[in-house]
């Protein structure tokens, strides 16, 4: 169960009700389920309900009600399965400030042999090293900016996992994807990858290669250690197949953990940098680039910039309360957010977290607010505190 408060910045799109402050509630049900028939076979099965309520859900349907081309800024919340080859969801029950739904987020048979594993089905799966940022994670990457990752949203794909001696392990995967317009299932919209993991002398090095929305991509990961701290460093480049502006673009992410002792405290943190080609600082002129906004509306990508530093320190002020604090900067404006929050494990199954999402900017940056093209207002993020409760069993 959460709820919330936001601050709507004056003129911004979230302000176009006049309310000084919006309140909002949801809740998330999650019911996980293993079958195993046999050695070789394994059926996971994951359902949930999920309702989301109150005043900004409100705002966002005045504002695409009267700005309806607008929507290809709008960020997909990643349970629509208008792209997928299966539709496992169904709406209960909508309204301008209302929406429960329910769907089958695993849906997955696994065999598995002495040498390798096939998955078929919905699931999920996670490519790279980065911390908020992973260039290598072309399905449905968690935000930067989301502070609750207990699960990511799955996805219908053929997974296959090997292992060798001499070459390491190798994952394969296929993700069959519909065109929303005709729900036909097209290679363009499909992606294939393949990606091989192996240790070199101290290393751990990934390399991959696939296409993705008909979109070649390589990339190459390396992770390592320095004393006693883990350093990674993932890179990719994309060739653009119907460009509007470019042949291609590199995208790199590279980081740095630590944790240690300090007045009596265990503590943990990192430091890391992300930079794209693909990206922007005319937020105005956002419009044009084709690209990145076709990679919004899939769920890829929820930042507009091209250059930002993430910092991350948890500390464990008692066994059970820990206090984390996530920093992100657009490093080109510069303009960020600062994720204050305190997780209180008040018994076995019951945990409390409360916290903040607070922004900061000036004029036309991506984090502090910008005008939005041909529309009388602005794209701001608000100020935002919430609590929630999460009961396990």
């Amino acid at each position: 169960m959460r709820v919330a408060a936001t601050d709507p910045e004056a003129g911004s799109r979230l302000d176009i009700q006049d309310k000084d402050r919006l309140y909002d509630t949801a809740f998330e049900f999650r019911s996980k389920h293993q079958f195993l028939p046999s050695d070789t076979w394994e059926l996971d099965l994951h359902y949930e309900m999920i309702g989301t309520a109150g005043d900004t859900r409100e705002a966002n349907s005045l504002f695409l009600a009267r700005y309806p081309a607008a929507r290809q800024l709008v960020v997909p919340d990643g349970t629509s399965d208008d792209r997928r080859l299966m539709d496992l969801s169904r709406v209960i029950t909508e309204d301008d400030d209302e929406r429960v739904y329910h769907r089958l987020d695993r849906l997955v048979i696994s065999a598995r042999q002495d040498w390798g594993t096939l998955r078929i089905g919905r699931q999920a799966l996670t490519w790279g090293n980065g911390f908020l940022f992973q260039p290598m994670d072309l399905f449905n990457p968690f935000s930067p900016t989301d502070v609750e990752r207990d699960y990511k949203t799955g996805d219908d794909m053929v997974t296959f996992q090997t292992w060798s001696g001499t070459a390491g392990e190798i994952q394969m995967l296929y993700v069959p994807g519909r065109d929303p317009a005709s729900g036909d299932v097209e290679w363009d919209q499909s992606s294939a990858a393949v990606k091989l993991h192996r240790y070199v002398g101290d290393l751990e090095m990934d390399l991959m290669a696939g296409v993705h929305y008909n979109d070649p991509v390589a990339g190459f990961g390396l992770l390592g250690y320095a004393g006693s701290a883990a350093w990674r460093l993932d890179a990719t480049y994309t060739w653009l197949d119907d460009s509007h502006q470019r042949n291609g673009y590199a995208s790199i992410c590279a980081n740095l953990d630590y944790s240690w002792v300090w007045w009596g405290k265990n503590m943990y943190g990192w430091i890391e940098y992300y930079y794209t080609g693909l990206g922007t600082q005319d937020y105005e002129e956002i419009w044009q680039e084709a690209d990145l906004i076709a990679r919004i509306r899939r769920g890829e990508r929820s930042t507009l910039g091209r250059s930002y530093f993430d910092a991350h320190l948890q500390v464990e002020l008692h066994p059970l309360v820990n206090w984390y604090t996530t920093l992100i900067i657009n490093a080109q404006d510069p303009s960020g957010v600062v994720q204050p929050r305190l997780v209180w494990e008040v018994g076995q199954n019951l945990q409390i977290t409360a916290g903040l999402n607070l922004y900061w900017g000036g004029t036309d940056t991506e984090f502090g607010g910008f005008d939005l093209p041909d529309l009388p207002m602005e794209e701001a993020p608000a100020d935002r505190f919430y609590v929630w409760t999460s009961w396990f069993f």
